[in-house]
């Protein structure tokens, strides 16, 4: 080996060691996910919200690939209530965005009407995602308002009320 090798090869051995960890982040995907703890004082929020207004409803929190993992309803909403907002929160996380948006771009004769016929999607207002730091880590359902902007209002409600400790 000579002397004008080994900047050589320091170089190649540089070049590979820099390209060794973009290839390992390629390969892992990291989520983030709320706590169960977050989850729940996000949906005790938007129940506080609703009742403050005077409605009696269902919260639902669910993680970022829409599993529940809250749920709280009020003693007077109805029965459907629960089932609705989970959906409701199962349909924002899906398609990544809140489900009043949803609503205006699948009206019948858009062309994306045919969403609201797809299995356990619910395209009515109060479903919206919940992000942290850029990234989609749940979504909160609210069901049993007056209508679609009520339950949008509490869900914000929720979702304000841990918007100090989501960027963890």
């Amino acid at each position: 080996m000579t002397r004008h090798s080994i900047p050589a090869i320091a170089m190649i051995a540089g070049a590979l060691l820099t390209t060794l960890p973009a290839g390992a982040q390629d390969a892992l995907v990291v989520t983030k996910s709320l706590s169960p703890e977050l989850a729940l004082d996000s949906a005790k929020a938007a129940l506080a919200e609703c009742r403050k207004q005077g409605f009696q409803v269902a919260v639902a929190v669910v993680d970022r690939t829409g599993l529940p993992q809250v749920m709280l309803r009020d003693r007077f909403a109805g029965a459907h209530s629960p089932t609705t907002a989970t959906g409701k929160a199962w349909t924002a996380v899906s398609f990544k965005t809140s489900t009043t948006d949803l609503q205006a771009i699948t009206k019948p004769g858009m062309p994306q009407s045919g969403l609201r016929d797809l299995p356990n999607v619910v395209v009515l207002g109060g479903g919206l995602i919940i992000e942290a730091g850029g990234s989609l880590v749940g979504g909160i359902g609210v069901s049993g308002a007056p209508g679609g902007d009520a339950d949008d209002s509490c869900a914000k409600a929720g979702i304000e009320a841990i918007r100090d400790r989501l960027d963890f």
